[in-house]
């Protein structure tokens, strides 16, 4: 087989030949079940002309996933108008043979994380090991082997732009927000110049309090 023909070819996308193939593969198209105990395929249903947060968490953890997912609820908050419609958080289970849908949705619950725009996963144990391999890899047998380093990072995926990105989730929130709009498409010259503008009122509020630039 010619590598390059494979590669460069519409007719080998797996699925759709307006998806390139490296790019699909890196998600694939595994079946998963949602928090509401719905089959959904990770790409067509989940990813697919979307812009995706995902992590990796479980519901029995006592570390950092209750704070990551209050984190991403403040996150949640902050960009409410888009959640749901062209923005999307993917919370999956790194330990689906202990966590079922069930389980899932009591942790949302508890988390006060049931809320439209936000699913939690689980599904077969290989395709949840093979999208945290894909998604999360440190490319390193010792860091790759402990799931619980996963559950701090964030990968960020805009489909329409084919960019992917990641944060630390315990980061600053203005820091989280940056990162996700570098995964937006460009923006107009109007739209930098009203960014701009907001900017620049914070900063003039925050040097009239405090006397220098808090805002980052």
């Amino acid at each position: 087989m010619k590598r390059r023909a494979f590669f460069t070819s519409p007719a080998a996308a797996p699925h759709e030949p307006d998806v390139p193939p490296v790019w699909f593969e890196r998600f694939g198209n595994a079946t998963f079940r949602t928090h509401e105990d719905k089959p959904v395929r990770f790409y067509d249903d989940l990813i697919k002309g979307k812009t995706s947060l995902i992590n990796l968490m479980y519901a029995t953890c006592e570390g950092n996933c209750p704070v990551v997912t209050s984190n991403l609820l403040r996150v949640y908050e902050k960009l409410k108008p888009r959640m749901g419609k062209d923005l999307f958080i993917y919370s999956i289970t790194a330990k689906p043979e202990d966590d079922d849908p069930a389980a899932l949705k009591e942790y949302a619950q508890m988390h006060r994380a049931l809320l439209p725009g936000w699913t939690f996963l689980t599904g077969d144990p290989y395709d949840i090991e093979t999208i945290r391999f894909r998604l999360f890899r440190w490319d390193h047998i010792l860091f790759d082997s402990d799931i619980s380093l996963h559950t701090g990072m964030v990968r960020i995926v805009n489909d329409k732009t084919r960019r992917w990105t990641h944060t630390n989730p315990l980061a600053s929130m203005n820091f989280i927000l940056w990162c996700i709009a570098q995964a937006d498409p460009p923006r107009t010259f109007q739209e930098q110049v009203e960014a701009n503008k907001k900017l620049q009122e914070l900063i003039d509020r925050d040097v009239k309090m405090y006397g220098y630039r808090k805002t980052v």
